[in-house]
């Protein structure tokens, strides 16, 4: 049972990071009905921009003010990025054929990967121990201050957004462009915008996921966004692509999965039933666990 418990809390632990950026996809492909495959990249490209916040910006200092500041800032630079990626790689295929989006989406991709590779270099990087090692034994399940700051702070990242969106005007006006685009212009909501405040928001979680992945993992490398984009995006589908609440229940259960693969199987068997799990779940329920939303035209 004590590794059952342990597995447990490591499974909610990454099942919090795989959410964070799962929303991203999942907002965008609410939307503008695309996969962002640029996101996971950017995930990755967050992690070496704290590291670099930390070590030339902060002056090394692990205070609390710094490492909040340090999130802060990082999740702006990251926002920033999204909407450039937003106007530059999506916004000119708006009306082209969806393959020209997909297209667009791998090579800004390949251009953020090999970005982050020329210029902070091809060699892993340890990310610096911002959070102190403290940690706590309840009957012989641990668990670290970094695992709680981690599920608590996503929890409560996770609740704002999903309050943002069901509760604010903001959060209507992104409901109704999600479903029909053309009717909420007539509406006189301003699209263009509302795409770009969802490329905001999913950037700046990925930018909290990436910075999470930093901190627990404490190696980053300049391609490690695809592997950490990939567990998303199925994490997205599993729950539902397009549906937020989906997204979310979709990361942790991967992150559960994953967690007691690796403890009772093996961890390099983790791929292998991560997508045969996906493919059960396709076959019983295709639209994903919650499912999409898709409104009826008559």
């Amino acid at each position: 049972m004590d590794i059952f418990f342990q597995q447990l809390v490591n499974g909610l632990t990454i099942g919090a990071m795989f959410a964070l950026i799962a929303l991203g996809y999942t907002m965008v492909y609410g939307v503008m009905k695309l996969i962002n495959f640029a996101h996971g990249d950017m995930v990755a490209g967050s992690a070496f921009v704290g590291l670099t916040i930390y070590t030339h910006v902060m002056g090394e200092a692990a205070s609390l003010p710094a490492v909040i500041a340090i999130f802060l800032l990082t999740a702006a630079v990251v926002a920033f990025f999204g909407i450039i990626l937003e106007r530059a790689a999506y916004r000119p295929l708006r009306s082209a054929p969806r393959l020209s989006a997909v297209v667009s989406a791998l090579g800004a991709s390949l251009i953020i990967q090999n970005g982050i590779m020329l210029v902070w270099g091809p060699r892993m990087r340890i990310f610096p121990e911002l959070i102190p090692q403290l940690s706590w034994e309840f009957d012989g399940v641990i668990v670290s201050l970094i695992q709680f700051l981690i599920m608590g702070l996503s929890l409560l990242l996770m609740v704002a957004l999903y309050l943002f969106i069901e509760k604010t005007r903001m959060g209507a006006a992104i409901r109704a462009a999600s479903i029909d685009q053309d009717a909420a212009r007539l509406m006189g909501i301003n699209v263009d915008r509302i795409i770009a405040v969802i490329f905001i928001i999913g950037a700046s979680l990925g930018a909290v996921g990436g910075l999470f992945i930093g901190l627990y993992y404490r190696g980053i490398t300049f391609n490690m966004g695809w592997q950490y984009g990939l567990y998303a995006f199925v994490a997205a589908i599993m729950g539902g692509i397009g549906n937020i609440p989906g997204a979310m229940l979709g990361g942790i259960l991967l992150g559960l999965f994953n967690a007691f693969i690796a403890g009772y199987v093996s961890s390099t068997w983790a791929d292998a039933f991560t997508f045969i799990l996906l493919i059960v779940i396709l076959i019983v329920r295709p639209t994903g666990i919650l499912g999409e939303r898709v409104a009826e035209k008559v």
